[in-house]
């Protein structure tokens, strides 16, 4: 059973409070989840800590670490046209079938792109590679600065291939039993993705990645 000072994601937390100035007076966790393997998957946390302006920072910290997103765009090799494969699944924010990319944690010992790999396999199974990925953010973005150490890890793959196989992705069930997941896969376009997908991280991710390969028409009709 991992401790919390020991968890990859609580050092690295601990160690950014500290480089950033704060003086920490005490640490005090209200609730811990591990993995099924022991390790530290979430916290929450109450933080005693002065700011060298002399303030106390606001205390709550849910301690999830990082988190690595992909964008996966299949690409008809007759037409051109540009499909995403989103994975669906229930999530606590209100209990609905939310449509995401797909996603996974990063802990800080872990390199995102080797972890945003291996989540196509595990919930869309598309084999790739990190070399094959193509970050779209050049430093850690924060969701929530106010409440949270999340950060996110931004990525995208093009593939071209046959439509046949493209819709071959849609209505797969996926998922970690495990890490209690029950996947579904959605094969939309973007501008679908687009209405389909109500998480913030997703949205964004559509924007990086049209920006990055120049479509602005696309861009257009989000």
């Amino acid at each position: 059973m991992e401790k919390l000072e020991d968890a990859p994601k609580f050092k690295f937390w601990k160690s950014q409070i500290e480089a950033n100035g704060l003086t920490i007076n005490g640490i005090k966790d209200h609730f811990i989840r591990r993995r099924h393997n022991g390790e530290v998957l979430f916290a929450m946390l109450e933080l005693d800590a002065d700011t060298p302006e002399g303030d106390k920072i606001p205390p709550v910290c849910f301690l999830k670490g990082h988190a690595a997103s992909v964008l996966v765009c299949l690409i008809d090799d007759q037409t051109g046209e540009k499909f995403v494969v989103l994975v669906k699944q229930r999530r606590i924010s209100d209990g609905s079938q939310t449509y995401e990319h797909p996603a996974g944690m990063v802990d800080a010992a872990d390199d995102p792109a080797d972890v945003a790999a291996r989540e196509l396999g595990e919930e869309i199974g598309l084999e790739a590679t990190a070399t094959e990925l193509t970050k779209l953010n050049p430093r850690l973005w924060f969701p929530s600065t106010g409440t949270s150490d999340e950060a996110m890890h931004f990525f995208f793959i093009e593939r071209t291939m046959p439509r046949a196989e493209i819709m071959a992705f849609h209505h797969k069930n996926m998922g970690n039993h495990s890490e209690f997941e029950r996947i579904t896969t959605a094969v939309a376009t973007l501008p679908e993705a687009h209405k389909l997908v109500n998480n913030v991280n997703g949205l964004l991710i559509h924007f990086l990645y049209l920006k990055h390969v120049g479509d602005y028409e696309t861009m257009k009709r989000l």
